[in-house]
């Protein structure tokens, strides 16, 4: 999924044919997860209070509030850059719904 390193910690928990189940932890302010584009729909769930930036590619930053808990859904092809805009830690769980290759 990844197209730049960025700072942030991507653990993968889980890999099927049909999902794939990321944490991302950001141990402080500023760290990212590198500019990415999505290549299947996917819902993350916060496991924090806060707010993180999204740089878009159209160069514009938009903030996100996020609720522990909270989940939220993207289609296919979102392209960003996702910064801890907090300062804590953070972490989120993604879930790619991947197409079956069956």
């Amino acid at each position: 999924m990844c197209s730049e390193k960025g700072t942030a910690k991507p653990t993968v928990m889980i890999e099927n044919d049909r999902v794939r189940v990321t944490e991302w932890r950001f141990a402080k302010k500023g760290d990212n997860t590198g500019w990415h584009r999505h290549e299947f729909d996917y819902v993350v769930i916060p496991l924090f209070d806060g707010v993180l930036e999204i740089r878009l590619a159209d160069k514009e930053i938009v903030t996100a509030q996020m609720q522990n808990g909270i989940p939220y859904f993207r289609q296919i092809g979102v392209e960003h850059d996702v910064i801890n805009a907090n300062d804590f830690e953070c972490t989120f769980v993604e879930v790619e719904l991947l197409e079956n290759q069956n």
